[in-house]
């Protein structure tokens, strides 16, 4: 955000009390956790302030979109492994096939309070689950993720087309973070909300 003229500090609330709802969006998890953070601004917060929270899930078509809201918490329970198991019956000879048929996305949701205004904006990331993990960079379920290639203006493409920016099969946890940021539902979500922002 420092390009838009902003700076940036980490809010940690000292207390034990906040919680992360049981809810059928991120959204709605999102804007909970803004609204618990605004309860424990720390003296330094000044007027023009702003908070900012994000919230993020795998999103697997094969399963109805499991784990979704509850990504962390399944990936505490059976994590990479326990995925790929799920989807081990679907896989053909065909590439493109495999892919359609493991489709998934990453979804993040990323929520401003600014000036006693709520603002939200989402980024997805769509690809597959791949067959078994690649590991290396990333953290979570990035060793199992392989996102669809994109085009030149860094839209994504469907399965089976090749585009100007590729991770050429590899998953996000075998790929280095400046590509990953590509291609990131993370980067997507900020960079919709910093459009909604005026420059500082």
């Amino acid at each position: 955000m420092s390009k838009l003229g902003y700076r940036v500090r980490q809010l940690i609330p000292k207390t034990d009390l906040l919680y992360e709802p049981q809810a059928d969006s991120l959204e709605v998890v999102a804007e909970s956790k803004l609204k618990q953070a605004l309860q424990h601004l720390p003296d330094s917060f000044n007027e023009g302030d702003m908070i900012l929270v994000e919230d993020a899930g795998l999103f697997i078509s094969a399963l109805d979109g499991f784990p979704g809201v509850y990504s962390s918490y399944v990936y505490s329970t059976i994590g990479n492994p326990g995925i790929v198991r799920l989807l081990s019956h679907l896989t053909t000879e065909d590439p493109v096939s495999s892919a359609n048929l493991r489709s998934a996305y990453f979804k993040a949701v990323a929520a401003l309070w600014c000036n006693g205004e709520f603002m939200i904006a989402e980024g997805v990331c769509p690809g597959h689950i791949a067959i078994e993990a690649m590991e290396g960079n990333g953290f979570g379920f990035d060793p199992i993720f392989i996102p669809y290639d994109l085009d030149e203006t860094l839209e994504p493409l469907s399965a089976g087309n090749y585009g100007v920016h590729s991770t050429h099969g590899k998953t996000f946890g075998a790929i280095d973070a400046n590509t990953k940021q590509m291609f990131s539902h993370r980067s997507r979500a900020l960079q919709n909300l910093f459009n909604q922002l005026p420059s500082a």
